[in-house]
């Protein structure tokens, strides 16, 4: 049995290959993460962080209010809310945006549908949503973010 010998040419190609490889899927892991990615969370942080005390401030007042709501989905895809300690005239928004993938934003109005029940204007397409619920009335602002599946 003959043996061929190992030589330089040998171990060039082994690491040129190995490294191919690695490139190769560098680039294509890359490239999934960016197609996955959204866009910016916020346009200039800086903004942002002097917008955190209001934030916070607004986060405190619609916990003194006391409100809850509840979310879910009907048989036709609109979006019902719950309430609970809501004033009857309370008007209802809600801005929805995508949690993962490609960015899609929407608003949803409500009208209601009993008492402290409200129901989405238009239908709400299938897949998972953040929502930021608005809750306006008797002069106060109701804000509160959840997810749903």
């Amino acid at each position: 049995m003959m043996r061929r010998e190992f030589t330089g040419k040998h171990m060039a190609l082994i690491m040129v290959v190995g490294f191919g490889i690695v490139i190769a899927v560098n680039f294509y892991m890359a490239s999934r993460a960016i197609a996955g990615f959204g866009g910016v969370v916020v346009e200039n942080s800086y903004v942002a962080s002097q917008k955190f005390n209001g934030w916070l401030e607004q986060a405190r007042e619609s916990e003194r209010l006391g409100y809850s709501a509840s979310l879910a989905r009907d048989a036709e895809g609109r979006l019902v809310v719950t309430t609970d300690k809501v004033p009857q005239s309370a008007l209802l928004s809600a801005d929805l945006r995508r949690p993962l993938g490609r960015p899609e934003d929407m608003e949803l109005q409500f009208e209601q549908a009993g008492q402290n029940r409200y129901v989405s204007t238009r239908a709400l397409p299938a897949g998972r949503w953040i929502v930021r619920l608005t809750i306006d009335g008797g002069g106060a602002r109701w804000i509160d973010e959840t997810e749903l599946r």
